[in-house]
């Protein structure tokens, strides 16, 4: 006869929440005890059970953001004990589970910490800057939206293989979290490379790397100091090595914008 299998073994951990009204308010950390926690549950789903408790009690939930819950949209930015997305490896935030931790924990939650995502509310940030560089460049201007376009030109299965890697990135943000000078490098260096290593990409190579790169100083990120913080937080473990392709297009962009020939220097200016 088969053994029943026993019932999961429910715990208590305490939530301690950063909470903030807005962006200009003071916040502080708050404690929040849950109790009956399922180590099945994903840590999302415990933070729903809190506000669950906290509407009912007549209190002001906790606001956080999230969307796909599956690790794929990258809204679910918190840091948790210290670490963006928490314990764990190659995982967003929707992805953890209340299996790592053990009863009695007492877990920092708190918002991605970096001067470019002001806080908005609780643990929400926002994020816009990765969009507003993603939008300086991340973009090709030759057809793809046809199979016959698609199969005109060949891709070498290495380049697509490096290039599938770089675009797998999210843009969470965990990599200028992580960050002690709050760095986007990783964050570009996926969205330059990823397209840069294409041939559909090669038309706008040196303008997309020279305009993110700008536009991402001009957000506010720091420098890249070569710690790697970024890429051992990446949900996607992205490696590091494409900030190094990413320097790498940028100084040559940089030669090629200084060296660049005048209208009248080639012939075409007025005589």
């Amino acid at each position: 006869m088969v053994a029943q299998k026993s019932a999961k073994q429910l715990f208590s951990v305490t939530l301690r929440v950063w909470r903030q009204a807005g962006p200009d308010a003071s916040g502080q950390f708050v404690d929040y005890p849950a109790t009956g926690v399922n180590p099945d549950m994903s840590f999302l789903e415990l933070l729903d059970v809190v506000n669950d408790g906290l509407t009912v009690q007549g209190g002001e939930p906790i606001a956080f953001a999230h969307d796909c819950r599956e690790g794929i949209c990258g809204t679910c930015s918190c840091t948790i004990n210290g670490k963006p997305h928490g314990p764990g490896h190659g995982i967003a935030t929707c992805q953890l589970y209340m299996r790592s931790f053990a009863d009695g924990d007492v877990i920092v939650v708190e918002p991605f910490r970096a001067r470019a995502f002001p806080i908005q509310k609780d643990l929400v940030t926002d994020r816009s800057a990765f969009d507003r560089i993603q939008q300086a460049g991340g973009f090709i201007s030759v057809r793809t939206g046809a199979a016959p376009d698609a199969n005109s030109i060949l891709v070498p299965k290495a380049d697509a293989d490096l290039a599938m890697d770089a675009a797998a990135c999210i843009g969470c943000g965990a990599c200028a979290a992580a960050c002690k000078n709050a760095s986007a490098m990783l964050f570009v260096a996926a969205k330059v490379s990823h397209l840069g290593l294409m041939p559909q990409g090669q038309p706008e190579r040196n303008q997309r790397v020279l305009a993110m790169v700008q536009t991402m100083d001009e957000a506010g990120f720091g420098n890249c100091t070569n710690q790697y913080e970024c890429s051992a937080v990446c949900p996607k473990n992205i490696s590091h090595d494409f900030i190094a392709r990413l320097n790498r297009d940028f100084f040559t962009a940089t030669l090629r914008s200084a060296f660049k020939p005048t209208s009248a220097a080639s012939g075409g200016g007025a005589g």
